[in-house]
């Protein structure tokens, strides 16, 4: 049985990119700002001039290269010594910890496809870090059988699905903006082409409805203007969509409290989907795509359309837009599917993991 390090307690890493602040965290340090805050962690990650999330004991690290930053959290881990490390997205980094720190508990959390991750492209290097660690965890079933192909020996292997801390979302709005929404980031993957053209079909006949985008190529107010986000924004003006282009976290929180409607039309497979998340605790009815962990979040609460299939999104708002009692039905479904991932619950599971002798 492994010696548990006296110092106690959680330490969370997060990717050298992600910053730890308001207004500029993308989804993985929100979802890490969630959990430590539950459970009383620390949280490693990238210096920056902005203020932490209140709070938190957050350790900032300076580095000048991947390697370096790699080097600087095994050095501020060594100071800690933390019972349990959570490492998200950087699997040798995690061999590492496991390696340099043996008495704490070492778990890799994945937030994306594995099997094109560096460290991972092999069925040989996952079955690697599965032994070597106390556990891979994923953020959907999907991306737990992506992990598994190719492999024999599972055990270590769990799905863990992000938290939403419900009560920190803004309240629903009584009377819904006759409104289609879209908030995620400006690029292929997430279809904001589809939902364009989607919108710029189905609004003609939806009198007194409009549509929105929120968003840019990144998250922060520094996103670039990329040839990509131009287009669209271009396509969009066209159609009479507005586009906001990137608003903070919380404003797009608040638009999904008030609209009829939000689209998720994820093109590539979601490795979870959190806008579907919030948009469902929002209370909006939901119209998703069929990829990847998309169909594991919504269930049956939000209506879901094959990929890629702008006809078929229109469709889904056009049907959505004519029946007030869908989009109530719809909204009860997905507040309350929404409370199966509520930080509390989330968190408890992980506390879990991280007492288990053999996570299962």
């Amino acid at each position: 049985m492994k010696q548990r390090d006296s110092a106690g307690g959680t330490a969370m890493v997060l990717p050298a990119s992600e910053a730890f602040a308001p207004g500029r965290a993308g989804a993985i340090a929100l979802v890490v700002r969630r959990l430590a805050a539950a459970a009383g962690a620390s949280v490693i990650g990238a210096a920056s001039a902005c203020p932490s999330f209140p709070g938190i004991a957050y350790h900032p690290v300076r580095f000048r290269s991947p390697l370096g930053y790699n080097s600087a959290v095994l050095r501020r881990l060594r100071q800690l010594r933390p019972a349990n490390i959570d490492i998200h997205q950087q699997p040798r980094l995690a061999r590492l910890a496991a390696r340099l720190l043996p008495a704490s508990r070492v778990m890799l959390f994945l937030h994306n496809e594995p099997t094109t991750m560096r460290g991972l492209t092999t069925a040989g290097a996952r079955a690697r870090t599965l032994r070597r660690l106390h556990a891979v965890v994923c953020v959907s079933d999907h991306l737990r059988a992506r992990y598994a192909t190719g492999l024999a020996d599972t055990a270590r292997l769990v799905t863990l699905y992000n938290p939403l801390t419900l009560a920190e979302l803004p309240p629903s709005q009584g009377e819904r903006r006759r409104e289609i929404v879209f908030a995620g980031r400006i690029v292929e993957g997430k279809g904001i082409a589809d939902f364009i053209a989607a919108a710029a079909a189905a609004l003609p006949h939806l009198p007194g409805w409009t549509a929105r985008i929120i968003g840019g190529d990144r998250f922060g107010p520094d996103s670039p203007e990329t040839p990509f986000v131009r287009e669209m924004r271009t396509r969009a003006r066209s159609a009479g969509i507005a586009w906001d282009g990137y608003l903070p976290h919380e404003d797009g929180l608040a638009a999904m409290a008030g609209a009829a409607i939000v689209a998720v039309p994820s093109r590539w497979p979601e490795p979870f989907g959190l806008t579907a998340l919030e948009a469902m605790a929002s209370g909006a009815a939901l119209v998703a795509t069929k990829a990847g962990g998309l169909p594991e979040v919504v269930g049956e609460a939000g209506l879901l359309v094959p990929a890629g299939d702008a006809a078929a999104l229109e469709a889904a708002f056009l049907r959505l837009a004519a029946d007030e009692s869908a989009r109530d039905r719809l909204a009860e479904a997905g507040r309350a599917r929404a409370k199966l991932f509520d930080t509390s619950v989330i968190a408890a599971r992980l506390q879990r993991l991280h007492d288990a002798e053999t996570p299962v």
